[in-house]
């Protein structure tokens, strides 16, 4: 009589050498091909974010006299403090502008009493990192929204799902100096930072830097960089803030309106002045690109050629509390070009001159 061959069921153990072998090698293969597409999605997410700036930028210069969006809010002038419904006289611009952030957060959030309250962020510059608001409020109070973000910056997308309201709060969300300045030598540690004032603007904060110079004029009385930190800007009294008109920009396709503060596609997020760096860019005619910002011409402080002179303007990288650090490490050393952070000129200068293909004449 025949009789069939036992059946076998699973795997003997030289199979399931040659299926983990097999496994290793297609997960070599694939997971860099997913890694890279993940990557240039999100690259591509992060330009789309930026040609959406780009439309409600011409959109709101139409409504407002060609200007370039910014704090309006002015010296002199008295607005309502919607938190208690007093007066309030501004001081100067710097006060204006912290009060017209406050009041747009204020009717966005409506956090106006109460632990969770908008303070007035008056120890920073608020046209540094926070003029995006005004675009923001335009568009309709959308303040903290993934448009503002660079989609591979988690952290700040983080801070804007979880929207920590108090200081216990802070304390576990990530936010710059939420603890305090850090224990560790190599961070910036201006006390201002861990003021709560500030500490709340975060989950309001965007990945996109506007250039000084969309908010300041191109010469006489201007903020400048300061040697030991990138993140703080000094200026003397009587600076214009505000005024600038996209006429005023006199190579649109070449000069760089917003750009991305950390290329983060690429291994070590490297800060923009790099010179390997390639973060997305946003150029005043509306175009983005993702040139090495090595490309870029040289930066210049206004307080430079204010004076006469062109000495290009480096320094070093110092992270603020829980951004990226250098590429060597805490404590790095190397001296970088701000590039198209400080053109020179200003709005009237160049950043990428390669851009430029002249018209053939007919």
């Amino acid at each position: 009589m025949h009789t069939s061959p036992a059946r076998r069921d699973g795997f003997n153990s030289i199979e399931i050498v040659i299926l983990l072998v097999i496994l290793t090698m297609m997960g070599t293969v694939f997971v860099p091909i997913i890694s890279s597409t993940r990557s240039r999605m999100r690259a591509i997410t992060s330009e789309a974010n930026l040609a959406f700036i780009a439309q409600a930028s011409a959109a709101y210069a139409l409504d407002n006299n060609d200007r370039i969006y910014s704090f309006t809010w002015r010296e002199g002038e008295t607005h309502i403090n919607l938190g208690n419904g007093n007066l309030v006289t501004m001081s100067d611009d710097p006060y204006a502008a912290a009060r017209q952030a406050q009041n747009i957060l204020y009717r966005a959030t409506g956090r106006l009493t109460g632990k969770g309250k908008i303070l007035v962020p008056m120890s920073r510059n608020t046209y540094r990192r926070y003029t995006h608001l005004v675009l923001a409020d335009y568009l309709g109070g959308i303040v903290s929204d993934p448009v503002w973000a660079d989609p591979a910056d988690a952290d700040l997308l983080r801070w804007q799902f979880e929207q920590p309201t108090n200081l216990e709060e802070y304390r576990n969300s990530g936010v710059p100096y939420a603890n305090g300045i850090p224990d560790q030598v190599g961070y910036d540690a201006d006390a201002n930072w861990a003021r709560n004032e500030i500490r709340q603007l975060w989950p309001f904060a965007s990945s996109y830097q506007a250039v000084p110079h969309a908010w300041q004029p191109d010469y006489g009385p201007q903020y400048s960089p300061v040697e030991d930190t990138p993140h703080l800007f000094i200026g003397s009294s009587g600076i214009e803030h505000g005024e600038r008109r996209h006429h005023q920009v006199r190579f649109p396709a070449l000069k760089v309106h917003l750009f991305e503060e950390f290329d983060r596609e690429q291994i070590g997020t490297p800060y923009f002045a790099y010179d390997h760096a390639a973060p997305a860019k946003l150029m005043f005619d509306g175009s983005v690109n993702n040139l090495q910002s090595g490309f870029a011409r040289s930066s210049v402080s206004p307080r430079d050629y204010n004076e006469g002179e062109k000495v290009v303007w480096h320094q070093k990288y110092i992270p603020l509390d829980t951004f990226p650090i250098p590429l060597s490490g805490l404590g790095e050393q190397t001296e970088l070009n701000m590039r198209y952070r400080w053109t020179l000129g200003g709005l009237s200068g160049i950043d990428y001159p390669q851009l430029f293909t002249p018209t053939s004449r007919r």
